[in-house]
């Protein structure tokens, strides 16, 4: 008995060792990676007057609307999306919802009414249509609205109608339309890029389609707007259009994420696998649905929404060429304010009322038309600086922390002005103004600039 009292007193240290190898291999790189994480990079913004780095790019000006009603949605919000300038604005469903194809005497017959009204609501906001070429119209279908046509030659006579339809001269003439074949296919029928629901055959039929339009504008189109950035759709499609010689303008994907990195890295990751590929030198990229969260969620109607509308607009600038905003108008639920992706209400419950994130679009449209570098920003701070016409500065800093726990005090440096005295106006996103009269003979002034977990504001320096 006491010589195995003495054994095992004599693998106490042995096991205390151990305990603390396993401690320092597995548990504390974790901890540090947590703890650096949660420290993070504190702002310290620098502003150069003199670099301008040429227009400001708008991805933001792009916005969306679903199809939870079977009209066109936007007739009752007209003035209220006229007034965010948009660009584009995106639609889907237009077969199913509008009933556009059927079958008459063994051909395929159209009816554009419903779906033309549609298109003349987005022409009255000032925007352009941005077309999702979804879903299967029942009577080319193999099944239901999303599944496979029966005969892919048919699909491609939809496709080619439809192009010819809006963007042709003799009909709708409607310059630079954007065609995007499908509305997330690996959702929406659970396509993949092989097997019996191939969504490269559909986009090959697409492409051939849009290559036989006749006497039409200019256009584009591309795809495959899919739930995320996945290799498996998005390298695989790149390399089926190079190979195939089909045309391909633009690649789209989906993005609902708190986190901003993310938008980062897809912008990065899409650009990496085109870039061997001559034939797409000139692709573009659009992020065609985008938001925090892709389920209903309450920040879609609280301030958060907007944080993350404005920062996220940051990360996508210059990256992506057009970040497509879901979505315009709240489809009719049971209450007011449901947490839908709208940036308005229905108008069930009333004249639509503008929820934050309508207000973080305007807010954005205040910047100037040419952007402005900008040096040292943190883990939260993100900002646009740009200029206006006048040459006054206009300049958004957002503090976004999904986590809702973040403040900081952010150093400003502005390098290089061209005057001693100016005014600085700091505007709170849907807040308060205050304003600072400046005389210096230096051409730097530094300030200092608190920002409460999820604010904004618009600095704008007069001269």
């Amino acid at each position: 008995m006491a010589k195995k009292k003495e054994t095992i007193s004599g693998l106490i240290p042995l096991i205390f060792g151990l305990f603390v190898i396993v401690i320092v291999v597995l548990v504390i790189p974790t901890a540090v990676q947590y703890v650096g994480k949660a420290a993070g990079v504190p702002a310290n913004l620098v502003f150069n007057y003199e670099g301008v780095l040429g227009k400001l790019p708008q991805p933001w000006r792009n916005l969306d609307q679903g199809g939870e009603e079977p009209k066109e949605m936007l007739a009752s919000v007209v003035e209220e999306v006229k007034e965010l300038n948009p660009e584009y604005i995106r639609l889907d469903h237009i077969y199913d919802a509008f009933k556009v194809v059927s079958r008459t005497d063994g051909r395929l017959t159209y009816d554009w009414t419903g779906l033309d009204k549609a298109i003349e609501v987005i022409l009255a906001t000032g925007a352009k249509p941005f077309l999702s070429l979804s879903y299967m119209p029942i009577v080319i279908s193999s099944g239901d609205m999303i599944a496979p046509a029966k005969d892919w030659n048919e699909w491609g006579q939809v496709v080619q109608a439809t192009i010819e339809h809006y963007s042709g001269r003799s009909q709708k003439n409607i310059d630079g339309i954007i065609y995007e074949v499908w509305n997330e296919p690996d959702l929406f029928g659970g396509y993949k890029t092989y097997g019996g629901k191939n969504y490269l055959e559909m986009y090959s039929a697409s492409a051939k389609a849009a290559a036989r339009a006749q006497n039409v504008n200019p256009f584009e189109i591309g795809g495959p707007a899919t739930t995320g950035l996945y290799q498996n759709w998005e390298e695989r499609l790149i390399k089926y259009v190079a190979a195939n010689d089909l045309r391909m303008d633009f690649l789209s994907w989906h993005r609902y994420s708190y986190d901003l990195e993310q938008y980062e890295r897809d912008a990065r990751q899409a650009r990496k696998w085109a870039e061997n590929i001559p034939a797409l030198v000139n692709l573009k990229f659009y992020v065609t649905e985008w938001g925090h969260n892709s389920e209903v969620d309450p920040g879609y109607d609280e301030k958060f929404g907007a944080i993350h509308t404005l920062a996220g607009a940051r990360v996508m600038m210059g990256s992506i060429d057009r970040a497509v905003l879901f979505e315009i108008k709240d489809g009719p639920g049971a209450e007011k304010y449901w947490g839908r992706w709208g940036i308005l209400t229905h108008e069930k419950f009333g004249t639509p009322e503008k929820k934050p994130r309508y207000h973080a679009l305007q807010f954005l449209n205040n910047l100037g038309p040419y952007r402005l570098s900008v040096a040292g920003e943190g883990s939260w701070i993100k900002s646009i600086a740009s200029t206006d016409d006048k040459g006054n500065l206009k300049i958004m800093v957002v503090n976004y922390d999904p986590k809702g726990l973040h403040s900081e005090a952010v150093p400003m440096t502005f390098e290089n002005l061209p005057k001693g005295n100016f005014k600085i106006t700091r505007t709170e996103f849907m807040g308060s103004s205050r304003t600072l009269n400046v005389a210096t003979t230096s051409a730097t002034w530094k300030t200092s600039e608190f920002f409460t977990p999820n604010s904004a504001a618009m600095f704008t320096v007069e001269f």
